[in-house]
């Protein structure tokens, strides 16, 4: 005979609740913008500067969006093999005709983050211990 715990709650199988919408405040985005991010394929605009200083505004997929193993691309070096999946297709070519600098690329994300309502401000990571530890 098997045991039940009373305090335990039972598994459902009801559908999760809708996640809540997020909050658009931020004075870079407009409640227009936040709803085309939403509401149109996932991409935002963003300006993408080349080497020759000319620039030209590519589509993106938002930062918060991005799945690990992209990231990994990214953090592995393989920019390109990255931005043919972040990128929409079609701009994909002006990326590749705009040849970006590592800098370059990396504002046009920091600009794809601000129109999608994201942060993408540095971790602190945790604090130091108040404690000191004893030698031995």
């Amino acid at each position: 005979m098997a045991s039940t715990n009373p305090t335990r709650k039972p598994r459902t199988t009801a559908a999760r609740p809708a996640e809540p919408e997020e909050d658009f405040d931020e004075p870079d985005v407009s409640e227009a913008e936040a709803q085309e991010v939403e509401a149109v394929n996932k991409y935002v605009t963003a300006r993408l500067a080349g080497v020759d200083d000319t620039e030209d505004d590519v589509r993106i997929i938002p930062p918060g969006a991005w799945r690990q193993s992209w990231q990994r691309l990214l953090n592995g070096g393989q920019v390109d093999a990255f931005a043919k999946i972040v990128l929409h297709s079609e701009d994909y070519e002006v990326y590749l005709d705009l040849d970006p600098t590592n800098e370059q690329f990396g504002e046009m994300v920091s600009e794809a983050a601000e129109r999608a309502g994201e942060s993408l401000g540095k971790s602190s990571g945790p604090a130091p211990s108040s404690r000191r530890t004893r030698r031995r």
